[in-house]
């Protein structure tokens, strides 16, 4: 069972910095809100705000907040408070506010239960409402998917398969060449997939995608080690290497906009040939180097095309670049970060621009 651990934190009134435009509550936005099973803050955050994102300056969040929101749980109470100069949102637990003053206390008022920071281990089934849906990431999160120029090179090699098969698939055996003892028995199988170039400069290599072929489990270590194929994507062949990753946890981080400027194109998408949709998975050619964090937002702009001038006959006119959708990072590398398309007003294409919005 997947276990997230995440600080519990009250939305208390730590303001971020103020940004030029005003929040944007929907003209349709409910004084209250329930929380149910299902639910996801993305989908909360959209219900109050025209753009969701933005969900930790309604609730008056600080950076490190943002980084370990506080948990909401099904059956919570959202209120949506228009007193003051700009909305806030406040939330109500057993009919009990929770924020971070005592009861009584400097913050709080009489009957306030406090929730102060504090480590709570929680069981992704248990209920805590995570940023977004968890299906449509996880299978992301436990495989490498990009590694660098010469990764597989050393990783262990499938050598032969059991009757010598040339192929063989779950339910088979095969020996393995160069396999650690140390590092368990559980290994992911995995062939190099297409090389990503950067869509700014095709010369330079960005890495290699990863195809993701099957697991194995080592029944018997040695050189060769003998491993079962326990699950198969596509038929295993000899030459085929094997990676032993940890599953990273599902982050609990909320969506926000970086604090720079970040423009990016999009390398690659997964299982798509050039089109990127809602709910695809895609690659972009920033990373880690470039201080891209898991949660950033970003807009997806499709670029403009050239037509023909009417009035100059010989001249081409460049139509504006038009903004078609919004992307989650949710799992960044060095030089790359792979992201959900969380939405998206029509189709877009490989090489489209994604950047601050």
């Amino acid at each position: 069972m997947r276990r997230i651990i995440s600080f519990v934190l009250a939305a208390c009134c730590l303001a971020l910095p103020v940004k030029a435009d005003q929040l944007q509550l929907k003209e349709n936005a409910p004084d209250t809100y329930t929380v149910t099973r299902g639910d996801t803050l993305w989908d909360i955050s959209g219900k109050f705000l025209e753009s969701p994102w933005r969900w930790p300056e309604i609730w008056n969040l600080n950076r490190d907040q943002i980084k370990n929101p506080h948990w909401i749980y099904p059956g919570d109470v959202i209120a949506l408070d228009k007193s003051g100069v700009n909305p806030r949102l406040r939330l109500l637990r057993d009919g009990v506010e929770v924020t971070d003053g005592g009861v009584g206390g400097a913050g709080g008022t009489a009957g306030t239960e406090k929730y102060g920071p504090r480590v709570r281990a929680e069981a992704l089934e248990a209920g805590a409402i995570p940023t977004i849906r968890a299906a449509d990431i996880e299978p992301f999160l436990s495989k490498p998917l990009f590694i660098q120029e010469g990764a597989l090179v050393t990783a262990p090699a499938i050598i032969a398969s059991e009757d010598n098969r040339v192929i063989v698939g779950k339910g088979n055996i095969a020996y393995i060449e160069g396999l650690d003892s140390s590092k368990g028995r559980d290994w992911q199988i995995y062939r190099p997939g297409k090389t990503l170039r950067d869509p700014e400069n095709e010369r330079v290599v960005l890495g290699y995608e990863a195809v993701y072929v099957g697991d194995a489990y080592v029944k018997r270590f040695g050189n060769p080690a003998t491993a079962d194929i326990v699950r198969s994507k596509f038929e295993v062949n000899r030459g085929d290497r094997l990676i032993n990753t940890d599953e990273e946890p599902f982050a609990a981080y909320v969506p926000h906009a970086p604090d720079k400027m970040i423009k990016a194109r999009i390398v690659s998408a997964y299982n798509s040939v050039n089109e990127v949709a809602q709910n695809s998975i895609i690659t972009i050619n920033r990373g880690k180097k470039d201080g891209m964090e898991v949660g950033h937002v970003l807009a997806a702009y499709r670029n403009g095309l050239w037509v023909n001038s009417e009035l100059e006959p010989r001249k081409k006119i460049k139509l504006p670049d038009e903004r078609v959708g919004l992307i989650f990072v949710f799992r960044i590398f060095d030089n790359v970060s792979y992201a959900l398309v969380l939405q998206s007003t029509r189709q877009f294409n490989l090489g489209d621009v994604v950047q601050t919005p």
